[in-house]
């Protein structure tokens, strides 16, 4: 439960920063990126699709780690199936949050990145 508390309390922050174990170097690999928070899942969106370099290194080895404000979050990474309810969720989260201020249109963004999900350990 507390997981669940700590990571609402994040969802208003500008970026998180996803650590991943690289898939040819075997070295943490870690970027900043926008995210949505639903429950206990950390959400993102690839405008690379599965050909993003944080993207394969996750679906090569799904566990990482995810720092929101000075806190870490450790869990799992999935691709989110994109004909689902949770697909929807997703891509509404993100373009909801950051569409508002920005100059250019991220509804395409929305329409055509590759939801991934990461399943925060309890």
């Amino acid at each position: 439960m507390a997981v669940l508390s700590e990571l609402s309390a994040l969802t208003n922050e500008e970026f998180c920063y996803l650590t991943k174990t690289g898939r040819v170097s075997g070295l943490p690999r870690e970027i900043e990126i926008w995210f949505g928070v639903s429950g206990a899942t950390i959400y993102m969106l690839s405008g690379g699709r599965d050909r993003s370099n944080w993207v394969r290194n996750i679906l090569r080895k799904d566990t990482v780690s995810v720092r929101v404000s000075g806190q870490t979050f450790h869990g799992h990474g999935r691709a989110v199936d994109e004909t689902g309810e949770e697909d929807a969720l997703a891509r509404r989260l993100l373009v909801d949050k950051y569409q508002p201020g920005r100059a250019g249109d991220l509804a395409e963004w929305g329409r055509t990145a590759l939801p991934v999900a990461i399943d925060i350990n309890h």
